[in-house]
């Protein structure tokens, strides 16, 4: 449940990005500064509101999601503390979209490293001496992300305030410009979210055992997707810079490299996997693990490996339609996954078993990239300069 709100911050970070891409690209640097500033007063306030919302709903959003009774509470309190701390993991995510945007992206890497390590320190002194339990590991992220946030915060503010030109903190109609692009974004991102979700339903049906062994393949799998998604992300920025200086044959240049950055990591990647799966999933479920949430977790990690490359192809031409604001048609591809994976899960389980969860992955991320290069080799992302 967590991703979906965190989509939702990318999703923003995206519309945010693309328009401060472009005004770099073009040299325009006060309008550049005005995207940024109208970007995190904006996307601070609606977290604020979704952080409302869902403490107050967390009981409901288990209840609806078929949480196993044992595992219920803990999960409810994990989860209202993690929206207490929505505006902080809010800010983290759209700051670092800024600094990508700005061609700074080694200073969230830096933050993001200082807030993974603090994490873990708060994580282990939270559990282990504070006996915090679950509600520890919550408190955990918060303050880490909230420490990375603010200190990021203040960098972006000095670095902004010494480029050429004055901005404003607040323009309704960039805006508007910025949400045109960010609203597909975000129900892109957060709808697939939903659907796994909807997924997961399915796979807590099976119960705690199958859903141990699938959440632990899933978190590896969102480990082994990263370089995929920073891959496409980094084509979105490209793009749009280049876009912004009208250098459309870099853009073109750019894509086909961002095809051999992630057929190299989809082949480690599934070697590893391949040499590894039993230790790596023993290492998330631990030596009192049962029979049936190791088989869950092997099965789905060693069938998932050998997919990743079209999960990168997709995330560098989606990256392509992002950064030139042609964002319509990759939501609808990315919508299209998200019906094959739901409508596999629940129609093949009662046949299947929980192993059409995974059977149905690789084939949503085919259809999404078939979608997205029929649109990227249309040239229509041309024509969609936003600024």
């Amino acid at each position: 449940l967590t991703n979906v709100f965190i989509c939702i911050a990318i999703g923003g970070g995206v519309g945010a990005s693309v328009l401060t891409s472009q005004y770099l690209g073009g040299r325009d640097y006060g309008s550049m500064k005005t995207s940024a500033y109208t970007a995190l007063t904006s996307f601070f306030a609606v977290s604020v509101v979704l952080a409302v919302f869902g403490v107050s709903a967390s009981p409901a959003i288990m209840v609806w999601l078929r949480t196993p009774a044992n595992i219920f509470a803990e999960a409810v309190l994990y989860l209202r503390i993690y929206f207490v701390g929505l505006p902080f993991l809010f800010m983290y995510n759209v700051l670092a979209s800024v600094f990508n945007a700005l061609g700074k992206s080694k200073i969230p890497l830096y933050f993001l490293i200082f807030s993974s390590i603090l994490n873990v320190i708060m994580d282990l002194f939270m559990v282990m001496v504070m006996h915090m339990g679950v509600a520890g590991v919550a408190l955990a992220t918060i303050i880490a992300q909230g420490i990375s946030a603010v200190i990021s915060f203040f960098v972006l503010v000095r670095y902004l305030k010494g480029q050429p030109e004055q901005g404003v903190l607040f323009d309704g109609e960039m805006l508007g410009r910025m949400v045109k692009i960010a609203l597909p974004s975000i129900l892109q991102q957060s709808i697939v979210s939903i659907g796994m979700l909807l997924v997961q339903s399915v796979v807590n049906g099976f119960g705690s055992a199958a859903l141990a062994g699938y959440s632990a393949g899933s978190r590896i799998e969102s480990i082994c997707v990263v370089p995929m998604i920073a891959t496409g992300n980094a084509v979105a920025t490209f793009t749009a810079q280049n876009i912004g200086a009208g250098k459309m044959e870099r853009v073109k240049e750019g894509y086909r490299a961002s095809y051999g950055i992630v057929a190299g990591f989809s082949v480690i990647i599934a070697v590893i996997v391949a040499l590894l799966n039993g230790p790596i999933i023993t290492s998330f479920l631990g030596d009192g693990m049962s029979r049936e949430a190791y088989g869950a977790g092997t099965g789905y990690l060693s069938f998932i490996a050998y997919f990743f490359v079209f999960i990168g192809m997709k995330a560098c031409t989606d990256g392509v339609l992002r950064g030139s604001g042609d964002v319509l048609v990759f939501t609808i591809a990315n919508l299209v996954n998200l019906t094959i994976r739901v409508y596999a899960a629940f129609h093949f389980a009662p046949i299947w078993g929980v192993a059409a969860v995974w059977y149905a992955v690789p084939m949503g991320w085919i259809a999404n990239y078939a979608i997205s290069f029929s649109r990227y080799l249309a040239g229509k992302w041309r024509d969609k300069k936003v600024i």
